[in-house]
């Protein structure tokens, strides 16, 4: 049973991990038949992110209400619904309302999901629940460049994984008898409901969260202007610096693919510490070599870092806050982790546009600095 189900949250996840990419990817052919300058996918992708926020911050009291199951159905509904909304449409309006519930339903799914897993199964599963997003993010751009390359059109991506999501609805709504003895067994109703007290008095919560931000802040800035920075002061050609940005990501999956195996080895925090070090060492590379091939290893080395950070920090809220207040904190720590990738990437653009993208490792150390204080001050007040 609880196999089946683990093969059913994977699925889930490679279905959310799916649509986060697509918007980049469809963004040059949408733009031409939208009428709309370059910067316009910034207001979608905004209210995307402003809608898993919010779905994140909501997501303890959701999932008393509604429990794992039914959540997780109801949020990949909207998903579904939103994204056949973008297939079936051609004005840029409608697109930006769409976003709402894809945003809605993209962020209930990863917290009550990383929730239900962080109490339930081991931290390599964790880990590998993240590289299966990996495998989702990775294949929405596929889809959606083949849809560009056959038919011409974009709609016809949005539309290929709008089915996918609806059928993945089918198949939560036949397991729903499944999760329900899950949890009975596994006591899940009365750990999610039992706590009362307010979470942000819970010892460390503030450090935790401000773990989570930084974190992200430097997994997103490093994807987005990482090309810049090779092509800027490296001297690498546009195409191939985006090539390499593409190896960073396939770090990351790749190494929370092989961290799943670590994880029986190395405990959360070590494989925290672990990542950081590997991090600040790839940050070196950038900063302290001019030749664009230790520059590659520089980016390697970050994504490699970052593979078993977030989800050994996600696995270890229930140890470290205790089980019952998990499901609250675990939305809340995604919706700080939201905003570290949201509002820390176009902040640190217009920044290096003022002084130079040369200093751009420079900030990574700055985030690693006070990812490294936070995480270290929460351990301490947890032990």
């Amino acid at each position: 049973m609880a196999t089946l189900l683990l093969i059913i949250i994977y699925m889930a996840f490679i279905s959310l991990g799916l649509p986060d990419s697509m918007l980049g990817a469809a963004w040059p052919a949408m733009r031409i038949d939208l009428a709309m300058p370059m910067a316009g996918a910034g207001l979608i992708s905004m209210i995307i992110s402003g809608g898993t926020i919010v779905s994140s911050m909501l997501c303890g009291k959701l999932l008393n209400k509604l429990g794992t199951a039914k959540l997780v159905t109801i949020s990949v509904f909207m998903t579904a619904i939103a994204l056949f909304g973008f297939a079936f449409n051609k004005n840029y309006i409608w697109l930006c309302i769409m976003g709402i519930p894809l945003g809605l339903g993209a962020g209930s799914v990863d917290s009550a999901l990383n929730n239900f897993v962080a109490l339930h199964y081991s931290a390599r599963h964790m880990s590998w629940l993240h590289c299966f997003w990996g495998i989702g993010a990775t294949t929405g751009p596929i889809i959606m460049s083949a849809s560009i390359a056959k038919n011409g059109l974009w709609q016809k991506g949005y539309f290929t994984v709008a089915v996918i999501q609806i059928s993945l609805v089918g198949i939560l709504v036949l397991s729903l008898p499944l999760w329900k003895r899950f949890q009975s067994s596994s006591g899940e109703e009365n750990t999610i409901q039992n706590s009362e007290q307010n979470v942000f008095k819970i010892r460390g919560v503030g450090y935790s969260l401000l773990s989570f931000f930084f974190y992200c802040a430097i997994e997103t800035t490093t994807g987005l202007w990482g090309a810049s920075y090779l092509v800027n002061t490296k001297g690498v050609s546009a195409d191939v610096a985006a090539g390499w940005i593409s190896i960073y990501y396939f770090g990351i999956t790749i190494g929370r693919f092989i961290n799943g195996f670590v994880t029986t080895k190395l405990s959360n925090n070590a494989l925290i510490r672990v990542g950081q070090i590997i991090i600040g060492l790839g940050a070196l590379l950038l900063l302290g070599f001019n030749n664009s091939y230790i520059s590659l290893i520089g980016f390697i080395l970050i994504g490699t870092g970052c593979a078993p950070i977030f989800p050994s920090m996600l696995h270890e809220t229930p140890v470290r806050f205790g089980k019952n207040n998990s499901s609250r904190l675990m939305g809340l720590q995604m919706a700080f982790a939201y905003m570290g990738t949201t509002f820390i990437p176009p902040i640190l653009g217009l920044l290096l546009g003022v002084i130079d993208i040369w200093f751009y490792p420079a900030f990574v150390f700055v985030f690693l600095a006070a990812m490294i204080f936070s995480n270290e001050k929460l351990n301490r007040l947890v032990k």
